[in-house]
């Protein structure tokens, strides 16, 4: 005799995971030369400024153009397939070439034109200072 298993409406999960996969997180759009769905991106604030860290495995220097146009900082390039292979029989592709871009809102109030990028081991790294007016003012609090 088989053990049968009451279905419960609430606790199946997988309609969740299917608008979550396919709306929410979808994978597919740009291609990405890292061979993930999106472009790894790091953003913090230090006192003085906002830090972008971008992985970019593999990517030279000259094939990345990062512009800033009002608030949002947009990352892209292209990566070209060194040497293709003329066989046929791959095991496994997962590298990949062509464009990529990556868009992502920043703060208000930062000085876009102070902005400075390096480029070290794969990791292109952005510092953007803040306005004056956005930094940390410690105000002394006087007794009477």
């Amino acid at each position: 005799m088989s053990n049968l298993i009451r279905w419960d409406p609430f606790g199946d999960r997988s309609l969740d995971r299917l608008f979550d996969e396919s709306f929410v997180r979808p994978n597919w759009g740009w291609i990405a030369p890292v061979g993930a769905a999106n472009l790894a991106i790091d953003m913090y604030e230090t006192k003085d400024d906002v830090v972008v860290k971008a992985v970019l495995p593999g990517i030279k220097p000259e094939q990345v153009e990062v512009t800033i146009t009002g608030d949002v900082l947009t990352i892209r390039g292209e990566s070209k397939e060194e040497n293709q292979v003329k066989e046929e029989n791959y095991v496994r592709k997962e590298r990949r070439f062509g464009s990529f871009s990556r868009c992502v809102t920043l703060p208000g109030g930062l000085k876009a034109d102070k902005a400075d990028a390096a480029f070290e081991n794969g990791v292109l790294t952005l510092k953007i200072p803040k306005a004056e007016e956005l930094k940390p003012k410690t105000i002394k609090v006087k007794t009477k």
